[in-house]
């Protein structure tokens, strides 16, 4: 008997190679995995212990979120201005992030946690923000989320009020990291090297985290904005630009994801491509910090080039939005606008960049992103009893350019049911919002900051 059966969905999107939509049709999970993927009809022999009617509902692979800084958002979010300068802005949120404590993170990462997955996000890729792992490994097992950790380094003076370790601590680091953590949870936990940022890390560091990568089976992400003052130092210090040199260096390969890539000239993008290099985008923090996502990213060329392009959101102050299908439906609509033509990222491709792309920027294509018989059990129903899912005809076009995640009725991670009529099975969800409110109110207060509204509250 398997241990949970999907039945008599409405749409099956499979994301399979054949990219089959399959009508009323059931996935049958034992354990982990899945067992059949087939029409309802071939499969009404199989028994399960649970079963869930998906009649009306449309079912998907889960989503992953590639860059999602899961630790501090939450516990202040919405205070700053959105005229602020990024870079002030920054400073203070590391400040802040600085200022937390074990109790903080734990509490703030379970409600990050929490929204992903009420919102169909099952894996995501923390860049190394969060400082106390140990504690917050409690919430990945509670939640029973997917996630990509590791440990932010840099040996350089920065900006961001960063902690500047010696080169060598930096690497012990990482590696301590990945010893630690990999594997985790019935290997729903990753862990990767993370060096912060290029600008901030000595060559020595970067190296060493690419050869970590290497070494462990593993991946690096960095973060890679290629600010306009940063592109300029480069040129200015090397005579190329910030991928370039990196590509020079050593450190770009198939287990290496960029963050952000807002503004690549071509010789970066083909630095990209010849190398196999993973990049996340991610639309909803570009767009709200002003970046120039619409003017210089070139998320459709890239995609043409054989890159592998997956989605992020950041955190949830620069970007204020963590739901997958909310940057699913901005990069199906942003560039049509920009390129003046709506030839460009059509449906089909901003889903596979939210599933299947995204699996394979974390490496992990192998284990989840398409609805397929042996990949793990990471799915989402959506209840089209709702007004915005109606009239429905093509479930795909519905889901990006209609749908958000008010419609998400149930999500499976790993074959283990962990939200229920858009519920989540693990917490209380009122009780948690109300003591991060709390924790929130507190950090402001050790911090010292604050930022009025503009509009007076009375």
């Amino acid at each position: 008997m398997a241990t949970l059966k999907i039945d008599n969905a409405r749409y099956l999107i499979t994301l399979d190679p054949q990219r089959r939509i399959l009508r009323d049709a059931t996935v049958v999970i034992d354990g982990q995995y899945i067992t059949h993927v087939d029409k309802a009809e071939a499969l009404r022999h199989v028994a399960a212990e649970e079963v869930i009617d998906a009649r009306e509902m449309v079912v998907t692979p889960g989503f992953c979120n590639n860059h999602m800084h899961i630790s501090y958002a939450h516990a202040t979010r919405g205070i700053f201005p959105d005229d602020l300068d990024p870079m002030v802005y920054l400073a203070h949120v590391f400040t802040l992030q600085g200022a937390m404590n074990e109790e903080d993170e734990y509490y703030t990462s379970l409600l990050g946690i929490t929204e992903l997955l009420k919102y169909g996000t099952t894996c995501f890729l923390d860049p190394g923000s969060t400082k106390y792992l140990d504690a917050c490994l409690q919430a990945y097992a509670e939640s029973g989320c997917r996630i990509v950790v590791g440990q932010q380094v840099v040996d350089r003076p920065n900006p961001f009020h960063l902690p500047v370790y010696t080169t060598e601590a930096a690497i012990r680091r990482m590696e301590e990291t990945l010893q630690r953590y990999h594997g985790q949870l019935d290997g729903r936990v990753r862990a990767w090297t993370m060096p912060f940022d290029a600008a901030f890390c000595s060559d020595e560091l970067l190296t060493a985290a690419k050869a970590l990568a290497d070494r462990y089976g593993t991946g690096m992400t960095l973060h890679q904005a290629n600010r306009p003052a940063t592109v300029q130092r480069y040129l200015a210090d090397y005579g190329k630009r910030p991928v370039q040199y990196l590509d020079d260096l050593g450190v770009l390969g198939p287990n290496v994801l960029l963050a952000h890539v807002i503004d690549l000239d071509e010789a970066e993008i083909e630095a990209i491509a010849r190398s196999g290099t993973k990049t996340v985008m991610c639309p909803t923090a570009a767009l709200k910090m002003g970046s120039g996502m619409t003017a210089t990213a070139k998320l459709p060329e890239m995609v043409a080039r054989g890159i592998c392009v997956s989605l992020g959101t950041d955190a949830g102050n620069n970007s204020n939005l963590l739901e997958t299908l909310r940057a699913m439906y901005l990069v199906a609509v942003v560039y049509k606008d920009a390129r003046r033509t709506t030839a460009v990222v059509p449906a089909e491709l901003a889903l596979e960049l939210a599933t299947l792309e995204g699996a394979r920027a974390l490496g992990l294509e192998r284990e989840i992103g398409s609805i397929e018989v042996g990949k793990k059990a990471d799915l989402v129903l959506f209840d089209t009893r709702r007004p915005e899912w109606r009239t429905l005809f093509n479930p795909v076009n519905s889901l990006v350019y209609n749908a958000d995640g008010r419609s998400v009725h149930t999500v499976i991670v790993d074959g283990r049911v962990v939200v229920r009529e858009a519920r989540p099975c693990y917490i209380d969800e009122w009780e948690l919002i109300c003591k991060v409110q709390t924790l929130g109110e507190r950090l402001l207060q050790r911090t010292g900051i604050h930022f009025a509204p503009r509009w007076p509250v009375m």
